[in-house]
Parts: C-alpha cells; sequence; structure tokens
C-alpha cells in the first residue's frame, strides 16, 4: 500500500478539512493510499484550533506525533526574528527532533497541508515532501493575497494552483502537478470593467489598501482558486498512489519517462467541479 506523511500545524479549519478530505478519500477507495503519519508542530494546549485538529486526528486512529515548536528553545528562536543564522539553527534542531520522532514511520510521499514553517535544509532532503502553492506554475511568487494583486495588475488571462516539490529554497522547488483556470469570461468581465474604472481615478496600490480582500475582483479570483485547492491535493496525492507519476532524485517521473514540466489535473478537477 502506498504510504504517505501530513504535516500540518493545524492552525485552523482550512488544516482540519484538508485532513477529513484525504481521510475520505481514502476511506472509499478514491484514493489506493494509507496515512503513515500525521506530524503536528503544536501539542495540546498550544491553540484552541490545533487541539480540534489533534482531537480530530486521533479520532480518526491515525498516528499522530506532535511536538510543540512553541516551546522548543524559545530563546533561541526569539533571536532568529532578527538573526537569520539563529533562526537557521533553530530550525535544523527542532528538525532534528522531527525525524528522530519519525524515524519508526515510512512515506512515499509527504504533504504539507496547512504546515505553517519553513522546513530546514536537512529535513526536506530526507522526505518527499510537496507542498501548495496558490498560483499557476508560471505565475506569481508569495502568499495567495500578494499572487492575486499581481494577477490583477498584470491583466493576466488565468491563475491556478500548484503544488511543488519543498526544498531548500522557499518556494523554489520544482512545480509537480497543478491546475489552471480561467480569470476573465462569465462573471469576471463585469468586475473586471468595474476596476478599470476605479483605475481612473486612483492608482492599483489605492485599491489594495482601501478595499484589501474585499474588492470583488479580488475575491472572484480568490474564491475560484481556493475552490480548487483541496482537490488538488487529494488528485495529487490519487496520482502517486496509482503510480502514474513518481518522483527520483527530485525529478518527475511518468512511468520511464523524465516529464520536462509538471503534471497537468485541470481536467481531472474540473470534471468533479462540474
Amino acid at each position: 500500500m502506498y504510504k504517505i506523511g501530513w504535516f500540518s500545524t493545524g492552525r485552523g479549519q482550512g488544516s482540519l478539512n484538508l485532513l477529513n478530505s484525504i481521510v475520505k478519500a481514502i476511506n472509499d477507495k478514491t484514493v489506493k493510499a494509507e496515512i503513515s503519519f500525521v506530524f503536528c508542530n503544536r501539542e495540546k494546549g498550544d491553540a484552541e484550533g490545533s487541539d480540534r485538529f489533534i482531537e480530530q486526528a486521533k479520532d480518526y486512529g491515525l498516528n499522530l506525533v506532535c511536538f510543540s515548536s512553541k516551546s522548543f528553545m524559545p530563546d533561541l528562536r526569539k533571536k532568529g526574528k532578527t538573526d537569520p543564522d539563529a533562526l537557521s539553527r533553530w530550525r535544523n534542531k527542532y528538525d532534528a527532533k522531527i525525524m528522530k520522532r519519525l524515524e519508526p514511520f515510512h512515506a512515499d510521499i509527504t504533504v504539507l497541508a496547512g504546515y505553517m514553517l519553513v522546513v530546514g535544509d536537512v529535513m526536506c532532503k530526507r522526505f518527499d515532501m510537496v507542498n501548495l502553492h496558490p498560483a499557476a506554475p508560471d505565475g506569481p511568487a508569495g502568499t495567495w493575497q500578494e499572487v492575486i494583486w499581481r494577477l490583477i495588475k498584470e491583466r493576466a488571462e488565468k491563475s491556478g494552483n500548484m503544488m511543488h516539490l519543498v526544498t531548500e529554497e522557499l518556494d523554489k522547488g520544482a512545480p509537480i502537478t497543478y491546475v489552471t483556470f480561467p480569470i476573465f469570461g462569465e462573471g469576471f468581465d463585469p468586475l473586471w470593467q468595474e476596476i478599470e474604472q476605479l483605475l481612473k481615478k486612483k492608482s492599483l496600490e489605492q485599491i489594495a489598501s482601501e478595499e484589501g480582500e474585499d474588492n470583488p475582483l479580488f475575491k472572484k479570483i480568490r474564491q475560484a482558486g481556493a475552490t480548487r485547492e483541496l482537490p488538488l491535493v487529494i488528485e495529487t496525492v490519487k496520482v502517486f498512489a496509482e503510480r502514474r507519476i513518481h518522483l527520483e532524485n527530485r525529478k518527475i517521473f511518468e512511468g520511464n519517462k523524465e516529464l520536462q514540466g509538471p503534471y497537468c489535473l485541470t481536467k481531472e478537477i474540473e470534471r468533479q467541479l462540474g
């Protein structure tokens, strides 16, 4: 049976939704795999959101490993806020403790699903880790908020989400799978027209500052992306579990053929969304 590892901070409902969805997909045989372990960098009592996540993982009977990053070497971590070298030392020391705790478990692929820490150099080499990024492979970098404003600024015709390999460089790992969707056309065009009218009176930076995430076009693009995030994570695990793709030395293979780009899951995901 294909085995997956699951890293999460369990901070909010999104992390819980991801866990619920992968468990459901496994239980109904949509994904032919099993969860080898769930790692959470919080412990019971650290936060309300993660408490719910931890309880849910326990209710599912999963192999849950909790190790609080909040209480691990707090002085060094605090120093790391202004000293990158101190932060790197803290990160590698913390990751070493994680890897020790995960030694009893094997995972063919490990998914970062709402994991709010940056993975250190050593650990991202130890595991084949994939992480969600809220942009297409050729799209903008940054947080999902930064991505959307950049798309609006560039009058982009499409956006997307991708799962990428976790490497030593933050968000620089090779794209593994992706989905794209149009952000012009039905439902979008009137909102583009509205923002074009606004841009005659003020800059995009002013609009972003005044309206933020409440801007209608921003909200529409975010909704389209968020709708596809969870299906992309599940479909990615599915294609790995079915051995349609696999990783060798951090390169993507379809069978014996090395792929020169990420594996497209747009058709599968759009079929699900109807």
